[in-house]
């Protein structure tokens, strides 16, 4: 048996997505061994879930934020001669290493994501990630941070990096023309996507729109649309009054899969200058559409990022450095479009699906037969 724990998996953001593309890799491998899957998620609502991934049906239990039933079930499982545990967050390795207690032979997996590895952890997450069979980051600049503050031994280490979702990526294979949602502006659009919470300021969204007066005498038609939800927009909003720009930034929210390649399709360019981007898998489905990005030289932007080819990378909150990277793309949409069709060669090459699928197979394979 093969067993995944996920913070949660029916669920929008980055970790999110990138759980369920495990997910799927661990069931098609599993599959091909006639070896049960079973999935454990600890903040998804309570019972069975069935959700799909590139036409692979992912099963999973959410418990509700239940920590003590959650634990339950994975030592249960574990018990149930279980041969691997991929842990989908950092937060959940202490349950994996709780589970060699019920199975002492058990091979565990950890994945970390960013930021939130970039500082020691409290000492039971920290002395769990020391004690895994493998450790997983997406960036080089994460593996980094867990070796030094985390303590993980480079030979417990593996980068590998998430890839584009397979389902965005037949959706631009296809070519098929949607329609932007309604409330998507006329005129030339910075996109930006994320999840505007309070806690996550340091996405940038705040310097976008500072950003803005120092384009528009210029660019009179240029509009930024937010796509993504959260606690914060409120705040970004007021922002955006206080800038003498609410009329020119657009928030839309509950956008399928199609809508938001429509977004990207429609925008100009891309734009998250956040600090703490442990990969950026919104970097790839605008590169996939063929735009040029603009992104924080923080993290693991920069390995996603070819400054200068594919788009530019600026520091943290220079809303200065922002706006020049953005008039530069603006003023020359022949670079631009350049820029766009390098980013859109470069996640053909590197950052497809079925990539991401073989490395991380292998992984297992070699786990399970080690």
């Amino acid at each position: 048996m093969l067993i995944g724990l996920f913070p949660e998996l029916d669920a929008p953001g980055g970790v999110q997505r990138a759980g369920r593309h495990m997910a799927a890799v661990m069931t098609e491998f599993a599959a091909s061994r006639g070896m049960e899957c079973r999935f454990l998620s600890l903040n998804d609502s309570p019972g069975l879930h069935r959700i799909t991934v590139s036409g692979r049906e992912i099963v999973f239990t959410g418990h509700d934020r239940a920590k003590g039933r959650f634990a339950m079930a994975a030592l249960k499982a574990a018990r149930r001669k279980a041969k691997l545990v991929l842990a989908g967050h950092p937060n959940l390795a202490p349950v994996a290493r709780l589970m060699k207690f019920a199975a002492p032979r058990i091979k565990s997996i950890i994945c970390t994501h960013g930021v939130e590895v970039w500082e020691p952890l409290p000492r039971m997450r920290r002395q769990a990630l020391q004690k895994a069979s493998l450790v997983l980051a997406p960036s080089h600049y994460t593996a980094d941070h867990v070796k030094a503050d985390q303590g993980v031994l480079a030979g417990r280490m593996r980068v590998l990096p998430w890839a584009l979702d397979p389902q965005f990526e037949a959706l631009v294979a296809s070519g098929e023309k949607t329609k932007p949602p309604e409330g998507f502006p006329a005129g030339r659009v910075i996109l930006t996507v994320g999840r505007w919470l309070t806690s996550e300021r340091y996405k940038g969204m705040d310097t976008l729109i500072t950003a803005l007066p120092k384009l528009l005498p210029r660019w009179p038609e240029l509009h930024l649309v937010a796509v993504g939800e959260g606690d914060d927009r409120e705040w970004l909003e007021h922002l955006a009054e206080e800038s003498g720009v609410r009329r020119h930034v657009h928030f839309l929210s509950g956008l399928s899969y199609a809508q938001l390649a429509a977004c990207y399709a429609a925008c100009e360019m891309f734009a998250l200058p956040s600090r703490g981007e442990g990969f950026g898998l919104v970097y790839l489905e605008a590169m996939a559409c063929g735009k040029p990005v603009i992104g924080g030289a923080h993290g693991g932007a920069p390995e996603v990022i070819d400054d200068g080819r594919t788009g530019y990378l600026v520091q943290y909150g220079d809303a200065v450095q922002l706006a020049t990277s953005i008039e530069t793309l603006l003023a020359n949409p022949e670079l631009a479009r350049e820029m766009g069709k390098r980013g859109k060669q470069r996640v053909e090459n590197e950052f497809r699906f079925n990539a991401f699928a073989k490395s991380l197979k292998k992984i297992l394979r070699e786990l399970c037969e080690s």
